[in-house]
């Protein structure tokens, strides 16, 4: 699986000390019945050499809209690629949330995937980077990959104890393979801007790529 995202720094060492994955992963589902309701349905995935990654999915809700939220990334912070060894308690956690109108529960282990990216790969998954699942989401989807959006809209920051980091919950934008190419080369910004402009619906699972010209 490609992607964009820098890659962790020595896995060993840090203190043994901070919130349990028991309790993370219990305030992490805690807040997302909060914000969405009841759960309509969850998988669970686990990979060789990981935890479990959970999907949730929501929805639908009354506009016909279907959440899926991964449930298990944040049970331990994301490495700063930078750092000689990794902070078993400081750094980055997160959890993602895709949205697709109508639902399409064969993305599930594609999140789930990518969820796990920073176990297996040692990636740090953060706003703006890509994960390129080099295919598609789901049957028929037109995208291959998707953008990690900017956190705190949909689902507000957890906070845990100090001095453990907040769990943000990072919106995921499918992307078709011609719009991961041209925000390779002009960058995640630029290609939010064109979706703005013509108003592109990114909830659309059937969706046709933007004008990059």
């Amino acid at each position: 699986m490609a992607h964009d995202f820098p890659l962790f720094g020595d896995p060993s060492g840090g203190s043994a000390h901070g919130p349990s994955r028991a309790a993370v992963l219990a305030a992490v589902e805690a807040r997302l019945l909060t914000t969405f309701g009841e759960t309509s349905g969850r998988a669970a995935v686990t990979f060789l050499g990981t935890d479990r990654i959970e999907v949730l999915r929501f929805g639908p809700d009354a506009e016909g809209l279907v959440r899926y939220a991964t449930l298990g990334m944040s049970a331990a912070p994301m490495a700063d690629p930078s750092a000689a060894v990794a902070d078993q308690v400081r750094g980055p956690r997160a959890e993602l949330v895709l949205t697709v109108r109508g639902g399409r529960d064969g993305v599930l282990r594609p999140l789930a995937t990518f969820a796990a990216t920073p176990q297996v790969e040692g990636l740090v998954v953060a706003p703006g980077g890509s994960l390129d699942l080099g295919a598609p989401l789901w049957e028929g989807a037109p995208f291959t990959s998707v953008l990690a959006a900017e956190p705190g809209g949909l689902v507000e920051d957890l906070e845990l104890d100090a001095p453990a980091d907040p769990v943000r919950f990072l919106p995921l934008l499918p992307m078709t393979p011609n719009e991961a190419g041209w925000k390779r080369v002009h960058g995640a910004e630029a290609l939010q801007e064109r979706w703005l402009w013509y108003g592109t619906d990114l909830r659309d699972p059937e969706r046709r790529g933007v004008r990059l010209d």
